[in-house]
């Protein structure tokens, strides 16, 4: 499985993206099942713009099983948080604290994202160790 961001999202969804091209040819190769969360979902859909045909395309991407979503309980929540807080001196905002939540709830870590640098200081939690994403290119 991977998790997918924000920007990857945004630039499949939106032609004019600088990104598009690019993630259209990574997911293509992708043989694994993607999964976000809600904070990213809303994220996206807020940049694509409700009423744009990027907005119209990503829900029919969702609607026919394009990616599936981790849903946050409230431990995944707390965890957020707390991310949120160790993070707080390279500001991580809620839909990237969602992914490392969920990473380390469905113990992967493979994520489609733009946002490398973000994503290589952050570290995914298991047991007492914590490892670094595995940052699709």
């Amino acid at each position: 499985m991977i998790l997918a961001d924000t920007g990857p999202l945004v630039a499949l969804f939106d032609p004019k993206d600088r990104s598009h091209e690019h993630c259209i040819r990574l997911l293509r190769t992708l043989r694994e099942p993607l999964r976000t969360t809600i904070p990213v979902l809303t994220e996206a859909f807020h940049l694509l713009g409700p009423a744009s045909g990027g907005s119209a395309a990503l829900r029919q991407f969702l609607s026919r099983g394009g990616m599936s979503i981790a849903f946050m309980d409230r431990a995944t929540l707390q965890r957020a948080f707390e991310l949120m807080e160790q993070y707080s001196d390279h500001p991580m905002d809620l839909a990237d604290a969602s992914l490392v939540a969920a990473a380390e709830a469905l113990e992967i870590r493979r994520v489609f994202t733009l946002d490398r640098r973000d994503f290589d200081t952050y570290r995914v939690r298991r047991g007492h160790r914590s490892y670094p994403f595995d940052v699709l290119r």
